[in-house]
């Protein structure tokens, strides 16, 4: 993984030096609420329902265990004892003191992490696939191609006050596990006919309140003009991206406004100034960074599938556990595995400072010493030996990490809701809980297949539920809490947003209806049919009928 130089370490001691100073100013009564807003927002610092809550950059997810072992003690000392996952794949503390925040910041510095960036209107964490170095379906490693975009947009003058924070992902396999097109920016790895690395590059996608797939613009970037093309794209967002009004200013408004053709032309006569410049990406600079990504030092080993197949056949719950929660690696002999933080009863995402301290411990033991978060809210240790698949699986069942749900309808990707933030219109922790209760059946579950239901709060889908095949957004009617449900949404490749069923349900109806779409799925897919499939080929209206016969 990346590793500080002495330069990107003065960098981050010095804004908290920097924060330090602002936070005494303001507690002191030198600053206003309304000066000290700006500056806590670059600092990751939101004001929540009933506390502050601050986001700690992971930048594409990847984190080593001595910065583990840093964020459980954090949650130990500064917290209510966890922290939280996010679908940006940073993690968040949710109780921290305001005068304590930068004594915090200043313990992450020891570790190399920070809060910069993951909050205000500018370029937020570039997220990737958790799988990212380690799957069997990639076509380039894309970490190194975040991490060069990381270093180009940190602390960027021109693009430090966007009309409205900005989004990106880079994927480099088959498979879309970073959900590039609905991003503001999306960037796909591909090769042309003559085999050179180039990327895809789609804009304009987004959910919140107008919710987009993005257009793509541009078939093939050769790698080399990644930087200038991206400041192309920010300069014409930055220009022309509404500042009136909030709700407007994101550059999926604006892309949509002009058309991607108009849009597309727009960069090209911007870029026609930037290209071939000084942000050209060198061999020389592209190695540089790759060098921090180069494959640890794997065993030359066979596969164990006979071994793990007998394991199987004697251990039922090994066996579902493995088939859920385990990835295909690249290299024989070595697989990934998804430790579920969806246990029924826990808000999804959450860790505790303790579980932190054991996750490290396992990354030493079994992965290399890196962990990885998914936007999934799960954590990855991507590098375990077959042979000790066994072994951990009994580890991870001790510490309540071995729910073998993994892509299934209890895997929920859900926000932290109106428990914690201001801005919801609803709770979504226990709506979460009570469908987990619902189907704790794994045989069912298991029955049912892959399934992706996400939650959300409010309008500002940081739960993504109009890319869940079953989505619930939080509504408020009257000063009541309650729910409005949509189907058929999909984050991979050939993404779809989702259709609203109807109208919305009280949280105690909310079970009952997702238990009522089930059935219907179950009793229309055909043999090889994913809810995704079957919705696809009958619509929504057998759902649609079947749920409000019973409700209304």
């Amino acid at each position: 993984m990346y590793v500080y130089d002495e330069y990107d370490q003065r960098i981050v001691e010095d804004r908290v030096k920097q924060f330090r100073d602002q936070t005494r100013r303001y507690l002191e009564g030198e600053l206003s609420g309304e000066e000290f807003r700006p500056l806590r927002l670059q600092n990751g610092l939101y004001i929540q329902r009933y506390a502050p809550m601050l986001r700690v950059a992971v930048p594409y997810g990847l984190l080593s265990s001595v910065q583990v072992r840093k964020l459980a003690q954090i949650a130990r000392d500064y917290d209510k004892g966890y922290a939280h996952i996010s679908t940006r794949q940073n993690v968040q503390f949710n109780w921290p003191e305001l005068e304590d925040v930068p004594e915090i910041l200043a313990e992450l510095a020891t570790v190399q992490m920070h809060a910069i960036q993951t909050s205000g209107n500018c370029i937020r964490n570039t997220t990737t696939d958790q799988f990212a170095g380690v799957a069997r379906d990639e076509l380039v490693d894309p970490r190194p191609w975040c991490e060069i975009i990381r270093q180009w947009s940190t602390f960027h003058p021109e693009f430090s006050h966007l009309p409205r924070k900005f989004k990106i992902a880079v994927n480099g396999a088959v498979s879309d596990r970073a959900a590039v097109e609905v991003h503001d920016i999306g960037l796909e790895a591909v090769k042309n006919e003559a085999g050179e690395l180039g990327f895809r590059v789609s804009v304009g996608g987004g959910l919140g309140r107008t919710p987009i797939v993005g257009s793509f613009i541009n078939e093939f970037l050769p790698w080399q003009h990644l930087l200038s093309y991206l400041d192309a794209i920010l300069r014409v967002y930055n220009r022309y991206g509404r500042r009136d009004n909030k709700y407007k200013a994101r550059i999926k408004i604006l892309v949509k406004a002009l058309g991607p053709d108009v849009f597309a032309e727009r960069v090209n006569a911007e870029w026609a100034h930037l290209k071939d410049g000084p942000t050209t990406l060198t061999q020389e600079e592209v190695e540089r960074v790759a060098k921090h990504f180069v494959d640890p030092a794997y065993k030359a080993l066979d596969d164990q599938d006979a071994a793990l197949a007998a394991l199987d056949a004697e251990h039922p719950g090994f066996a579902r556990w493995r088939s859920r929660n385990t990835f295909a690696h690249k290299k024989p002999g070595y697989v990934a595995v998804t430790l579920s933080l969806k246990p029924t009863g826990v808000a999804p995402g959450d860790v505790t400072d303790k579980q932190l301290d054991a996750i490290a411990d396992l990354a030493d033991r079994y992965a290399f010493g890196e962990v990885r978060n998914s936007h999934n809210q799960n954590i990855i240790l991507a590098d375990v030996e077959q042979a000790q698949l066994f072994a951990l699986w009994g580890e991870l069942r001790e510490l309540g990490f071995a729910t073998p749900n993994v892509g299934l309808l209890t895997d929920i990707i859900c926000c932290p809701g109106g428990d914690f933030c201001s801005l919801a219109n609803a709770k979504s922790i226990p709506v979460a809980e009570a469908i987990q209760r619902r189907f704790d059946d794994l045989d069912y579950l298991f029955d049912i297949g892959n399934l992706d239901l996400n939650i959300s709060g409010c309008m500002n889908a940081c739960g993504h539920h109009h890319v869940g095949h079953i989505g619930i957004l939080g509504v408020d009617k009257k000063g009541q809490e309650f729910y409005q449900v949509s189907l058929g949404g999909s984050a991979g490749r050939d993404a779809s947003l989702a259709q609203i069923l109807g109208p919305s349900f009280a949280q105690n109806e909310m079970a009952d209806v997702i238990e009522k779409i089930i059935k219907v799925y179950v009793e229309q897919r055909t043999e090889d049919e994913q809810f995704l499939d079957t919705f696809r080929r009958i619509g929504i209206d057998p759902f649609k009928e079947r749920v409000y016969a019973a409700n209304h």
